[in-house]
């Protein structure tokens, strides 16, 4: 039995490159911030930790929600906005991040 959807969510393909870290990857960390750059709408998964370069790494959309299927709850997140919650089992919170710099 399948637990990918019948139809993929995203207006992104399931192979296109996502950026996440290591930790996240290796299931030790999970996402807790979700974000679309505004300029070419990329995906940015991240712990909402400081990380250093060196732990950065492109991995396929798909591949994060077969980590997380609660990703799919952010498919339809817009290009310039960002998601974060607390913990894993948390709702999401979503904001555009110009409003963000704003405050």
């Amino acid at each position: 039995m399948s637990t990918e959807p019948q139809t993929w969510p995203f207006d992104s393909p399931p192979n296109v490159a996502c950026f996440t870290v290591r930790s996240i990857v290796d299931g030790v960390k999970p996402v807790l911030m979700a974000s679309r750059d505004a300029d070419d709408g990329a995906w940015q998964f991240l712990t909402g930790d400081a990380f250093n370069k060196t732990e950065a790494m492109l991995v396929s959309l798909k591949s994060m929600v077969a980590r997380d299927s609660t990703l799919l709850q952010l498919a339809d997140l817009q290009p310039g906005w960002m998601a974060w919650r607390e913990r894993p089992d948390a709702p999401w919170s979503r904001q555009a991040e110009a409003q963000q710099t704003e405050e």
